[in-house]
């Protein structure tokens, strides 16, 4: 099953409390925090309260967005991330592989992002957490080729990553991307694109289709994560989300 979120990155100006009403107006289901504004690292009073906030609305707390960069940040770094993560009651983290792109890292690049993810995956899989890395360029976890031997060098079973469009990617190119990713495929980022420009969701549905109804096929549950909504406008939400409500429900 895959379900409709946000990512609350997405509002980084407003407080948790109008992220939680904007998301229960816009029929989601859950919200997945970021870690650098609204649930820093390590404020667990604070990752107790909105986790409050987000069940009393009947939402979930989709996943915890942090900002820990495997084998570049200090290690002992993680583990606010993951104290913040269980007092959310959150499942799943999201972490970046490491601060340099797979094409111009070297062997001893990688082996610390691989060896820092190990050691992780260890702390997590004791209170019962999954990890996956941001699909994001910057990283070692840039495109899925790499992404796939970077998830094979760890090989922890609760670890996987994101997908998101990569950016001015033709449609056949992404399809290859997110099948390639789907074996160790955690949750989804939404948003639609061209060049830099948010545009609304509804544009990009010839897309989004194709991708929901290849995700659907995994037979596992996900997160579908809307992001970058246009113009940041909170009332842009609503377009996005109901569209992306649509999409799933076709896929049923």
């Amino acid at each position: 099953m895959i379900r409709p979120g946000l990512v609350s990155v997405t509002f980084r100006k407003l407080t948790p409390r109008h992220i939680v009403r904007l998301a229960e107006e816009a029929r989601l289901e859950g919200i997945e925090w970021g870690g650098d504004i609204h649930v820093p690292h390590g404020d667990i009073a604070l990752a107790k309260e909105v986790a409050r906030l987000t069940r009393e609305a009947g939402l979930a707390v989709a996943s915890y967005g942090s900002y820990y960069r495997v084998g570049a940040d200090p290690p002992e770094h993680f583990v606010p991330v993951l104290d913040t993560a269980e007092a959310m009651g959150a499942t799943m983290i999201r972490l970046w592989a490491g601060n340099i792109p797979s094409d111009q890292a070297d062997a001893g690049c990688r082996q610390r992002v691989v060896e820092d993810a190990i050691r992780v995956a260890g702390l997590a899989a004791g209170r019962n957490v999954a990890l996956a890395f941001e699909f994001h360029d910057g990283t070692l976890n840039d495109r899925t080729d790499t992404s796939r031997q970077l998830l094979e060098a760890i090989g922890k079973p609760n670890f996987g990553t994101y997908w998101q469009p990569p950016v001015d990617m033709g449609l056949d190119d992404c399809l290859v991307s997110l099948r390639t990713a789907l074996g160790r495929l955690a949750n989804l980022h939404v948003y639609h694109w061209r060049g830099y420009n948010r545009l609304p969701l509804e544009q990009g549905q010839d897309r989004w289709r194709r991708y929901m109804e290849l995700v659907s096929l995994t037979g596992r549950d996900h997160w579908a994560l809307l992001e970058f909504v246009a113009k940041d406008d909170p009332d842009n939400l609503l377009a996005d989300a109901a569209a992306l409500r649509r999409w799933l429900g076709e896929l049923s």
